[in-house]
C-alpha cells in the first residue's frame, strides 16, 4: 500500500493512493477545504467498522437497511495531540436480532477492523448500539 500528500497551499494537502483515489485535507482550524487528518482518521475508523458490520450482518442473512456509525473523541491537551477516547455509535436500521448487531460490532472492534486495532494501542474504543426501529426482540 502506497500514499502520499502533496503540500497545495496554506494548509491545504492532497493525499493521493497508488489506487489513484485523491483526498483534500486541510489542517486550517476552519477546515473548509477537507477534514483534518485526525477527522480523516476517525472517517476511517467508521468507515472501516462499517464494511465489517454490513458484511457480518449480510452472511448472518440479517435484513439490514441502513446503518451510520459515528465517532465521538477526546484527544491530549498537549502535543501529540493522540485520540485517549473514542466513543463509537452504530445506528442500524431494519427488523435484526440483537445478538447479531452486537456480535457483528464486537467482532469488528476484536477481530477485523484493522484501524480500531490499531488505535486502541493509543485510544480506549467503546461503543454503543442503536435500533432505529425500534428495539428488537432478543
Amino acid at each position: 500500500m502506497i500514499a502520499q500528500t502533496e503540500w497545495k497551499h496554506d494548509d491545504v494537502f492532497e493525499g493521493r493512493t497508488e489506487s489513484g483515489n485523491v483526498v483534500i485535507f486541510d489542517a486550517d482550524s476552519a477546515h473548509a477545504h477537507g477534514p483534518s487528518p485526525m477527522e480523516a482518521v476517525l472517517m476511517a475508523l467508521c468507515s472501516c467498522t462499517s464494511v465489517d458490520v454490513v458484511s457480518i450482518l449480510k452472511k448472518k442473512r440479517q435484513p439490514l437497511t441502513g446503518l451510520r456509525v459515528s465517532a465521538l473523541a477526546t484527544q491530549a491537551e498537549n502535543a501529540p495531540r493522540i485520540f485517549t477516547q473514542i466513543r463509537l455509535t452504530y445506528a442500524v436500521s431494519g427488523r435484526l436480532s440483537r445478538k447479531a448487531v452486537e456480535d457483528a460490532v464486537a467482532l469488528s472492534k476484536t477481530k477485523y477492523c484493522s484501524v480500531s486495532l490499531m488505535l486502541e494501542k493509543a485510544a480506549e474504543i467503546d461503543y454503543e448500539v442503536i435500533f432505529l426501529d425500534g428495539e428488537p426482540e432478543p
